[in-house]
């Protein structure tokens, strides 16, 4: 379960509050997804940090690149009240959608396929006496 705080965490606490590992959050530092405060060897994530690495794992999950997250993240802060952000997001959401109907026609339609391929062996596999 996901456990937003109210103040800054420190790694260990932000892995274990969204069950992701240290590698994780270093690496999404990395592509500048996320910015801890450093105070030394020490990295402190503050709330905001905390609500992006939600919508980060929210967007994979959706199957938002990267890249695609990272843009959306970055109009949080130009100014006009979240409202291209909103947009931008609605607008990538409804073509991801597009794409995961599609995926799952295409797996429904090879779920079919395969069954019956499935009913056809084995009705040949027992016409050979093998039982399945």
């Amino acid at each position: 379960m996901i456990e937003e705080q109210t103040e800054d965490v420190t790694i260990s606490k932000m892995c274990k509050n969204f069950g992701v590992t240290p590698r994780t959050l270093r690496f999404y530092e990395s592509k500048e997804l996320l910015f801890p405060v450093r105070l030394g060897q020490k990295r402190l994530f503050t709330r905001r940090d905390q609500a992006r690495l939600k919508l980060i794992l929210q967007g994979k999950r959706f199957g938002f690149s990267l890249e695609e997250i990272r843009q959306l993240l970055n109009l949080y802060d130009i100014g006009d009240q979240q409202t291209t952000q909103l947009a931008r997001t609605y607008e990538l959401a409804e073509q991801r959608l597009a794409i995961m109907e599609n995926q799952r026609d295409e797996l429904s339609a090879a779920i079919k396929d395969l069954k019956s391929m499935l009913g056809l062996g084995s009705k040949e596999l027992l016409k050979r006496g093998i039982t399945v």
